[in-house]
C-alpha cells in the first residue's frame, strides 16, 4: 500500500463513479464482478465497473434522460457536475463491461468498435454519444452510496455508487485491458469467496455486497437503492473506519 509522507502531501480525491450491475439469477440477484489488473489502483481485486470522471462527461448533459442538472446536483449534494457522475457511470460501464445504458441504433459490431476506440483513446465519449446515442438512460440508475479513500493514500477517489439492471438483450464482458477477469455471482458467494481468500475485495465493495445479500430479487435491491436516494446518501470516509476492519 502506497501512502503519502506528510499531512501536507494529501492527494486530492478524484471524482469517480461506480456501477453495481445486476441481473436476476435462478434464486437470487447476481452481480457483475470485474477483476482489476494487478498494476491498477485496486490491483488484482474484484470490484464493480467504474472509473474517474473525464472532461467529456460534461458535454453530454443534453442527452441525459430522467435527471435534470438541478435534480442530479441535489441528489448528489453538489453545486454542479451532478450529471457528470451519471455520464461517467454510463461511460465506464460501457467501456469496461460493454453494457450501454442508452438508446442507439448502432449494431453490436459498431458498438464493439466504438468501445475499443473509447478504451484506446482514439474516440472521445462526447463525440460518440452526441453522434450515436439518442438518450443516456440516467433514470435506469439509482444512487445509493458515497465513499472517499483514506487521506494517507497516494491515489485517492471520491466515488459515487449507482445500481443498474442489465438491459434486456445485452451481455456483459470485461474489456481484457484494465480488467483481467469477470463473473456473475451472488453477493453471498462473493463474500464467501472473500472469506476463503479466493477473491480479494476491498472494504467498500464488501460492505455493498453485505447490503445486497439481504435481498432476494433485483426488484428488492432497486427499491432499497431508491429508498437510499430518497433518504439522502451520506458520505462514508474510510479514515473514520479502523484499519483492522478494512
Amino acid at each position: 500500500m502506497q501512502t503519502t509522507s506528510a499531512a501536507t502531501d494529501i492527494a486530492p480525491a478524484r471524482p469517480s463513479s461506480t456501477v453495481v450491475l445486476l441481473r436476476q439469477g435462478d434464486r437470487l440477484p447476481e452481480i457483475f464482478m470485474v477483476k482489476r489488473h494487478k498494476r491498477s489502483s485496486f490491483g488484482s481485486a474484484y470490484a464493480f465497473p467504474g472509473g474517474v470522471l473525464e472532461s467529456s462527461d460534461s458535454n453530454v448533459h443534453q442527452l441525459c434522460s430522467g435527471r435534470s442538472p438541478a435534480e442530479a446536483n441535489t441528489l448528489l449534494s453538489v453545486n454542479d457536475m451532478g450529471l457528470d457522475y451519471f455520464s461517467a457511470a454510463v461511460r465506464e460501464l460501457f467501456e469496461e463491461a460493454g453494457v450501454l445504458l442508452g438508446d442507439t441504433e448502432l449494431s453490436a459490431r459498431e458498438l464493439a468498435k466504438a468501445r475499443l476506440g473509447l478504451n484506446d483513446g482514439s474516440l472521445r465519449w462526447d463525440r460518440f454519444a452526441n453522434e450515436h446515442i439518442k438518450c443516456i438512460r440516467c433514470d435506469q440508475m439509482h444512487y445509493f452510496s458515497f465513499w472517499i479513500t483514506p487521506m494517507q493514500m497516494t491515489k485517492r477517489y471520491s466515488t459515487r455508487f449507482f445500481i443498474a439492471q442489465l438491459p434486456a438483450g445485452q451481455a456483459a464482458i470485461h474489456d481484457d485491458g484494465e480488467l483481467t477477469d469477470s463473473c456473475w455471482m451472488t453477493a453471498s458467494d462473493v463474500l464467501q469467496a472473500s472469506r476463503d481468500k479466493t477473491m480479494r475485495v476491498h472494504y467498500p465493495t464488501r460492505k455493498t455486497l453485505e447490503s445486497i445479500a439481504a435481498f432476494n430479487s433485483v426488484a428488492e435491491v432497486s427499491e432499497w437503492a431508491r429508498s437510499r436516494e430518497d433518504a439522502g446518501v451520506r458520505l462514508i470516509e474510510l479514515d473514520g473506519i479502523p484499519e483492522s476492519e478494512r
